[in-house]
């Protein structure tokens, strides 16, 4: 009797665990799915601010298209850069501008806290003046909500910084 009781028991721990597994690969796959998409070169990134999604180009067919939070009015860029450096839990130093609009904000607010809005990892752009980063606030993808930088679920900015390396095309469009 003793015997069958732990048969089941496993038999329960086996069928939860299965279905956790699937219940997270099907969260996951609802934020980036594979896409027609032509026009641009394989392995560039591709942001679509109009349409907030990022795309990763896979080849002359195809891309990765990830949601992302984009630049709110008149913060906005367009235009082409590359990956400058790849951080994880990268520190973050508040620029200027948003020092003047958030006062109490410390110096320097270090990788992994909780206040940091960087996530947890970035790809700088521009000398650092932008990057494609996660977020410490989900609810913001999908929005007009930053600086000028692009945002992205944490688990999907650490999936596209394993694809992606220093010097790859970063072409920002409208």
């Amino acid at each position: 009797m003793h015997h069958i009781i732990i048969k089941r028991a496993a038999l329960f721990v086996t069928f939860v665990l299965v279905w956790a597994l699937l219940a997270a690969a099907v969260a996951h796959s609802a934020t980036r799915n594979v896409v027609n998409f032509s026009g641009f070169a394989p392995g560039t990134i591709v942001v679509k601010t109009g349409e907030r999604y990022l795309y990763y180009v896979i080849d002359d067919r195809r891309a990765l298209r990830f949601p992302v939070g984009v630049g709110r009015a008149g913060k906005a860029w367009t235009g082409q850069a590359y990956v400058e450096g790849k951080y994880v839990e990268p520190a973050w130093a508040p620029p200027e501008e948003i020092r003047r609009e958030h006062p109490n904000l410390p110096e320097v607010i270090p990788g992994g806290d909780q206040e940091n809005p960087m996530g947890a990892a970035a790809l700088t752009l521009r000398g650092g003046e932008y990057a494609i980063h996660g977020t410490n606030n989900p609810g913001s993808i999908g929005g007009f909500v930053s600086y000028g930088c692009i945002r992205m679920y944490n688990r999907d900015i650490r999936e596209l910084y394993r694809m992606v390396d220093i010097g790859t095309p970063v072409v920002v469009e409208r």
